[in-house]
């Protein structure tokens, strides 16, 4: 069993061989380049037979349709803090690599299943898209579980970015794959927005994540422009502010202490003083 866990890449160890993470620095770094390639390519130009990801969003208006412009500046945010994430494995001490090595498992086969969920979105392939949208996500789940002592620079670029991101593409690819466009289905996709505004306040209570929060409340903004857009006279846009405005409002709650002197932080791995409820807590004041 100690074998087994020795070579589990997906486990958390305290150290790493040389040869592991120079594998761990390659496949990142490449992982990434490819997504980073593969979405910027299949933004501007429509591959062979398919169409561009947000020509593929404006096909398909569903409630759960997303705005170009703010998830444009989304994932630009998130590409940039992930070559920092990148940058410290890279060059940095033993020590911080070590931890940005222990979840670089988990980043390669997000950047991998990121990469097979655009080339299906802009074939329309959007049932094998779901399934690999819930396969990111178990990922991701598993990762923030699995790793609730990441420091900052990995936790935001490497677990709650791409793991909120996740979250609401099931929700919009969802809606596409069902073509959620009847009466019925704006129904029920009032209900399910709700979703979201659960989903944030779990881990920004039950973990004091602020950055998920703070994710979603984006997420959240750019649904709310797309339905506005689409769908005047329409709740969707209205509950997308409201969710939105209420993830905006918790997460300050949880952010905005170390104005006052109280420095909320994740935990490090050196903290030997846990209690049972702070190993549940990767952000804490």
């Amino acid at each position: 069993m100690e074998r087994v866990q020795t070579f589990n890449p997906f486990v958390q160890h305290d150290s790493h061989s040389r040869g592991s993470l120079i594998t761990y620095r390659i496949l990142a770094l490449l992982s990434l380049l490819l997504t980073v390639s593969v979405s910027t390519t299949l933004t501007i130009k429509a591959p062979p037979n398919g169409t561009t990801i947000w020509a593929q969003n404006e096909a398909y208006p569903t409630p759960f349709s997303l705005n170009l412009q703010v998830v444009s500046v989304y994932w630009i945010l998130l590409f940039a803090l992930q070559f920092g994430y990148i940058y410290i494995l890279l060059v940095f001490n033993t020590e911080y690599v070590n931890r940005a090595a222990n979840v670089g498992s988990h980043f390669i086969v997000h950047n991998l299943l990121q990469v097979a969920f655009l080339i299906l979105w802009v074939y329309g392939h959007f049932w094998y898209g779901e399934a690999v949208l819930v396969l990111n996500y178990m990922n991701l789940k598993t990762l923030y579980f699995r790793h609730l002592k990441t420091p900052r620079y990995v936790h935001i670029p490497v677990v709650t970015g791409p793991m909120a991101w996740t979250f609401v593409a099931i929700l919009s690819n969802g809606a596409a794959m069902v073509n959620a466009q009847s009466y019925a289905a704006r129904i029920c996709a009032n209900v399910a927005i709700w979703s979201i505004l659960l989903y944030g306040l779990f881990f920004l209570l039950a973990f004091k994540d602020y950055a998920m929060g703070l994710e979603l409340s984006a997420l959240s903004l750019a649904l709310a422009v797309h339905q506005l857009k689409i769908h005047v006279v329409a709740l969707q846009w209205v509950f997308a502010f409201i969710i939105m405005g209420l993830l905006l409002l918790v997460t300050l709650v949880f952010a905005t202490p170390p104005m006052f002197g109280k420095e909320l932080v994740f935990l490090n791995a050196e903290d030997d003083t846990d209690s049972e409820d702070r190993e549940r807590e990767p952000l804490l004041g």
